[in-house]
C-alpha cells in the first residue's frame, strides 16, 4: 500500500509543478473520507488537481461551474418524463462521480448551496423521496476566491463544516513558474495522467487509515483543542463536534502517508489550522487561522512529540 501512494504522489506531480504539500493535504482529505475547500486565485492549478487526482485513481470527473442561476437539481439531477415508457426516470446530476469539482462554490446560491449536504455527508441524493448512493469512493473539491465578494453568497457554518480541510495552493515559486513554461516549450495540451491506482485501492487505503493507532493522551489533545475554540473570547463560534472528528480522521490520514501506524502529535499540529480555522467565526478584528496558531502556542499537552 506504501507502494501506491507513492505511485499517487509521483503520478500528480507529473501534472502539478511544486505543492508537495498542497497535494499532500488533498490526499489526506481524501485518504480520510472527506471533502477539500481550496480557497485561492484563479489560475493556480485548482482544476489541474482535481482532473489530474480523478485520472489517477481511474475515477469518474464531474464539474460544475457555479453561478447565481445554478439550481439544485442542476447538482444532484431530477425525474423526467419519459414519453415512450409513460413513467419519470431519474437524470444523474454530476455529483455521481468519483470526483467532484465544485467551482467558485460561493457564487451559487445558498439553495444550491445546501443541495451538496446531504451528499458530502451522508454520499447519497435522495429526490422525491427516493435515495440513491453516488460512486464510492466520492470525493468534493471545492474553490472559492478568496479576494472577490462582489455577486457570491458566503457559506453558511454548516456547509463550512462539510469540508475536512481548507487551504491554498499559493502563488508558485519562481522556479516552479518557469518550470511550468518550459514544459509549455513545444506542447500545447496538458499532459495526459495514465491511471496509477485503481477505486479499489483508494477503498482499501481509506480503510487501513481509518485503523492507524491514536493514543488517549493525543486523543485528549484534540479535544482540549476542540474545546478551547468553544470557550475563547475571541470566537464566537466555535468548532463542532464533526470537526473533532475531522481532526482525528486527518491525522489518522497523515501519519499513515508520512508511513506509520500510529499518529504523533506532530499530525495533529501540522493540520490543526486546515482543519479548524474554516470552522470557527471569530470576532470582528481576529484572523482564525491566527486564532488557531495562537491555541496551537497556548493548550498544554502532555504527549511526547
Amino acid at each position: 500500500m506504501r507502494e501506491s501512494i507513492q505511485r499517487l504522489t509521483d503520478n500528480l506531480s507529473k501534472a502539478i509543478v511544486g505543492k508537495e504539500h498542497g497535494i499532500r493535504l488533498v490526499l489526506t482529505a481524501l485518504l480520510s473520507g472527506g471533502h477539500v475547500l481550496l480557497e485561492d486565485v484563479p489560475g493556480v492549478g485548482k482544476t489541474l488537481l482535481a482532473k489530474s487526482l480523478a485520472s489517477s485513481i481511474d475515477g469518474s470527473f464531474k464539474r460544475v461551474q457555479c453561478t447565481p442561476d445554478l439550481l439544485p437539481t442542476d447538482v444532484t439531477g431530477t425525474n423526467i418524463w419519459n414519453p415512450q415508457t409513460g413513467q419519470f426516470e431519474f437524470l444523474q446530476g454530476p455529483v455521481f462521480a468519483n470526483v467532484l469539482l465544485a467551482d467558485e462554490i460561493n457564487r451559487a446560491t445558498p439553495r444550491t448551496q445546501s443541495a451538496l449536504l446531504e451528499v458530502m455527508e451522508e454520499h447519497q441524493v435522495t429526490t422525491d423521496g427516493v435515495s440513491r448512493a453516488v460512486p464510492d469512493p466520492f470525493f468534493v473539491i471545492a474553490t472559492q476566491n478568496p479576494v472577490e465578494y462582489q455577486g457570491t453568497f458566503p457559506l453558511p457554518e454548516a456547509q463550512m463544516d462539510r469540508f475536512s480541510l481548507s487551504l491554498s495552493l499559493g502563488y508558485p515559486s519562481v522556479e516552479e513558474e518557469l518550470q511550468v513554461l518550459r514544459r509549455l516549450q513545444g506542447n500545447t495540451a496538458s499532459p495526459i495522467l495514465q491511471t496509477c491506482i485503481s477505486l479499489e485501492e483508494v477503498v482499501q487505503l481509506q480503510q487501513t487509515c481509518a485503523t492507524v493507532r491514536v493514543l488517549d493522551d493525543v486523543q485528549h489533545y484534540i479535544l482540549d483543542l476542540v474545546r478551547t475554540t468553544r470557550e475563547h473570547e475571541d470566537i464566537r463560534l466555535g468548532v463542532s463536534p464533526r470537526g473533532s472528528v475531522a481532526l482525528f480522521r486527518c491525522s489518522q490520514a497523515l501519519a499513515f502517508l508520512k508511513g506509520r501506524d500510529f499518529v504523533q502529535l506532530d499530525d495533529v499540529k501540522e493540520l490543526a489550522i486546515a482543519v479548524l480555522s474554516h470552522r470557527i467565526i471569530p470576532n470582528s478584528g481576529h484572523h482564525a487561522s491566527v486564532l488557531v496558531q495562537q491555541l496551537l502556542d497556548s493548550v498544554p499537552n502532555s504527549v511526547a512529540a
